[in-house]
């Protein structure tokens, strides 16, 4: 519940605070925003299956990010595309986890109406 409120006021005061980046920062702020929905969606898929840690989700959120950042900065530097690195990572954990949490919640929804995998194939 404390999750959802959070989020709830992080989004906000993401809308209600005008903050504004050089457009040159556009390239390191998206990869760092893809490194922080990992974190979070994986913090969310942890939950479900009740292996929750905050200091793995915290150490992973600001490490990943700084990871995703710096390796977009380094490319940016080099002329070398690094940021793809972070983003075929990233992007491909995100919808594994997504993948994950969907399972699990339809899972949860067989359950609770008392529809198991084995009852639906019976009727078929």
């Amino acid at each position: 519940m404390f999750a959802f409120i959070g989020i709830l006021l992080g989004v906000a005061l993401g809308f209600l605070i005008p903050i504004t980046y050089p457009p040159g920062f556009s390239l390191y702020i998206s990869v760092a925003i893809l490194a922080a929905l990992d974190s979070v969606f994986g913090a969310f898929r942890a939950s479900l299956e009740e292996k929750f840690d905050i200091e793995i989700f915290v150490s992973g959120f600001f490490g990943n990010t700084i990871l995703a950042v710096v390796l977009a900065y380094i490319g940016d530097k080099l002329g070398v595309p690094l940021y793809y690195a972070a983003i075929f990572a990233f992007g491909g954990r995100l919808f594994q986890n997504l993948a994950v949490i969907r399972r699990i919640a339809i899972h949860r929804l067989r359950v609770a109406r008392g529809v198991s995998k084995t009852a639906r194939s019976q009727r078929k």
